[in-house]
């Protein structure tokens, strides 16, 4: 796995690059926003991990570049400020996960995993499908009524499995637990961030919705009810 690790405490860094190496991955360091930005934009990497604050382009300045030229690879965000609304401004950039410091290397590194993990879609099937909606797991598409749907990485995911399971109430935990595979804080929202913004783009071009709350239990995509 190729990592790019974007740090500006050079001690931090040194001490994640190293267990990671050790852990067998490769990894390129940068120390400031304008050189981790560049490295970014012009390297192919399975995970990026970024500091929040950063001389230069900060962490979030750089996730809405990518994600403005295209790039969607997995971004982890490491930061000190873990309150609540800054970590919903990490998400709303294109952050597919937030880890607050100080913070244990396991847990780092089983984040990365499960941030370089994708579910393995059946050999024989290429697209899924409910109603209007469709998506190509091919070419990684999705459209709506044919309008397309621009998704991130995570947002993707969770639309993958919701997808898979048409009509199901899916809890959060669930949904924490297949689409990020990590054990999340129960009293995380991040779940709801995602799946608001999804919803949002899904009925962008004024469709029906299709992903409804089950109040005290979780949500359900299906098709929209007739009327």
């Amino acid at each position: 796995m190729r990592i790019l690790l974007i740090e500006d405490d050079v001690a931090a860094a040194d001490y994640v690059a190293k267990g990671l190496t050790e852990d067998g991955q490769v990894v390129d360091v940068a120390h400031n926003g304008k050189d981790g930005l560049f490295l970014a934009l012009n390297e192919r990497y399975d995970v990026i991990v970024t500091d929040r604050m950063l001389p230069g382009p900060d962490g979030l300045s750089i996730l809405r570049a990518l994600r403005a030229s295209a790039i969607n690879t997995p971004v982890l965000v490491l930061t000190a400020l873990a309150e609540v609304d800054r970590r919903v401004e990490g998400l709303e950039a294109g952050a597919d996960d937030y880890l607050a410091k100080p913070f244990a290397f396991s847990e780092l590194r089983a984040r990365i995993r499960a941030l370089a993990r994708r579910p393995a879609a059946q050999a024989e099937e290429h697209e899924l499908s409910v109603a209007d909606l469709r998506m190509d797991l091919l070419r990684r598409r999705v459209t709506r009524a044919g309008r397309p749907v621009e998704l991130l990485p995570t947002e993707f995911r969770l639309l993958e499995y919701m997808m898979r399971h048409p009509g199901e109430v899916l809890t959060r935990t669930m949904l924490l637990e297949k689409v990020w595979d990590f054990a999340f804080d129960p009293t995380t929202n991040v779940v709801d961030v995602h799946v608001s913004r999804l919803r949002r783009k899904l009925e962008a071009g004024g469709e029906a919705p299709m992903i409804r709350t089950v109040r005290g239990a979780g949500y359900v995509l299906a098709e929209p009810h007739p009327g």
